[in-house]
């Protein structure tokens, strides 16, 4: 089983210090020496705030993956109990986001920060220089310190889920119910 990570509306405080930890740690170059409009922000999640909640969307790293079935290039699988997105092998097709039941995918400029003097190219050879790719929380893979989010969070808002977290919580509702206690 997969493992995931959620965060709990009441402690989140909208901060979004979980989205810089996340651009950090995919980060191939060190953003603290660029100039802030160099730096590719692309995190892995999305906090979203309304007048009552806060909250960070992330993949659940489904056991059936419907972004992975929906991919026609094969480009999502699963590597290390995560569901990854190859970007070589992506498109920028959007099926992905649309199979997605949480809305945790979005789609990415992979080709942000490269300069292009379109000057130079004929009118007849132009041709589009971005590429887009699906872009989704991965937990950190290669992180030898798990998900930077779960790290960073100043609430402890985030926890990562794992197969005897699920198995615990339904053993417990299984004895509540039976018990006769409605409020779980």
């Amino acid at each position: 089983m997969n493992y995931f990570v959620v965060a709990d509306p009441i402690k989140c405080i909208g901060c979004r210090t979980c989205m810089i930890a996340c651009v950090v740690e995919h980060s191939e170059e060190n953003i603290f020496h660029q100039k802030p409009e160099d730096i590719n922000f692309n995190p892995k999640l999305e906090v979203v705030k309304n007048a009552q909640v806060s909250a960070p969307i992330q993949c659940r790293q489904c056991e059936d993956a419907p972004c992975a079935k929906a991919c026609p290039q094969n480009a999502i699988s699963r590597s290390n109990n995560a569901i990854v997105v190859d970007e070589k092998k992506c498109i920028g097709c959007k099926n992905c986001m649309l199979a997605c039941p949480f809305g945790a995918i979005n789609l990415n400029d992979t080709e942000s920060g490269h300069t292009v003097d379109l000057e130079n190219i004929p009118d007849d050879k132009l041709f589009c220089i971005e590429k887009m790719v699906a872009n989704k929380c991965d937990l950190c893979s290669g992180s030898e310190n798990g998900p930077a989010c779960v790290r960073v969070c100043p609430t402890a808002a985030f926890k990562i889920i794992h197969e005897e977290d699920i198995t615990s919580s339904i053993k417990n509702k299984r004895k509540a119910t039976a018990a006769g206690i409605n409020n779980i």
